[in-house]
């Protein structure tokens, strides 16, 4: 197939997914069909892209959000984000050196299941000095499990009863990336949606203390972590959402930011990178996130 062709099929997908009639999984979905046959027409600017298209749209979600709903759901989730992340980091570990993986492919798949995907990833790499070829397969494991996410956690979910705030919580404690979370809530009812974006923004401000100690545990002495400055404009944008008249609007087209960033996602997987990852840390990066996503939809089930 001609590049021309190409990039003009990569495109016509990328306008459809702007549209209200393109949801976040159809978007994620287009994307890997894209990924897998034609291509990325922008695989120079995918991942700047994705990353800033992302932040955007987390930050135009707050202004959908109630200062008084966004603090009692960190309030409600603070117990269960410590209790998450402690645990999945532990046995993520033992599930690592079980699957006969290296402490530092085993810490980052830990860490990414732990609190961000790849955004955890990206800030422990080199905190503990990974190579590129060790933070390239953490990566891809967890973008792969977090598309997986994004299409089973809402039947799942329903399948368990989960009320909107049940799931809510399971969807920001157990998948993956901002993207999939904000997605998959966003298609179970605005009111996981809510608390999702909430407590999942809330557990990223985890990756600074842990990229310190990650530091220290490798013996690295790193002192400095990039601080996640979108979630402080998120905060902003859900404080002062009740006193500007247009945040509904600007809230709506974040969502469908949202539906396109998840498009670029899909469409930066190919068969290159799904060969690149091998079988073990694939199954040790699902093994994790099974034990984590089974354990806490089990103690929120039993809420």
């Amino acid at each position: 197939m001609p590049p021309a062709t190409r990039s003009a099929i990569f495109y016509a997908a990328l306008i459809a997914c702007c549209t209200p009639w393109v949801t976040a999984p159809l978007g994620l979905f287009l994307g890997l069909i894209i990924g897998f046959t034609v291509g990325s027409a922008l695989a120079e600017q995918q991942k700047w892209l994705t990353t800033k298209l992302l932040q955007a749209s987390v930050v135009g979600l707050g202004f959908g959000l109630s200062a008084s709903n966004a603090v009692a759901a960190i309030q409600q989730g603070f117990v269960y984000t410590i209790a998450s992340i402690v645990g999945t980091l532990v046995v993520g570990r033992l599930i690592g050196k079980l699957a006969g993986l290296d402490d530092v492919t085993s810490h980052l798949l830990a860490s990414g299941t732990a609190i961000c995907g790849g955004s955890a990833i990206a800030a422990v790499g080199p905190a503990i000095g990974a190579s590129s070829d060790r933070m390239s397969v953490s990566l891809a494991t967890v973008f792969v499990l977090n598309s997986v996410a994004l299409f089973l956690f809402p039947p799942i979910g329903h399948w368990l009863g989960f009320s909107q705030t049940q799931f809510g919580l399971w969807s920001a404690l157990a998948i993956h990336d901002t993207s999939s979370v904000v997605g998959a809530a966003g298609v179970y009812g605005t009111g996981a949606l809510a608390i999702a974006t909430t407590i999942k923004l809330a557990r990223a401000l985890w990756i600074v203390p842990l990229a310190l100690v990650s530091s220290w545990m490798f013996g690295r002495g790193q002192s400095t972590v990039a601080f996640p400055w979108f979630i402080a404009l998120f905060v902003v944008a859900v404080a002062v959402s009740g006193y500007i008249p247009f945040a509904s609007s600007v809230a709506i087209v974040a969502r469908q930011g949202l539906t396109v960033t998840l498009f670029l996602v899909g469409s930066g997987i190919n068969r290159e990178q799904l060969r690149a990852v091998g079988v073990r840390p694939l199954l040790a990066g699902t093994a994790t996130w099974i034990v984590v996503a089974t354990v806490t939809a089990a103690v929120l089930w039993l809420m």
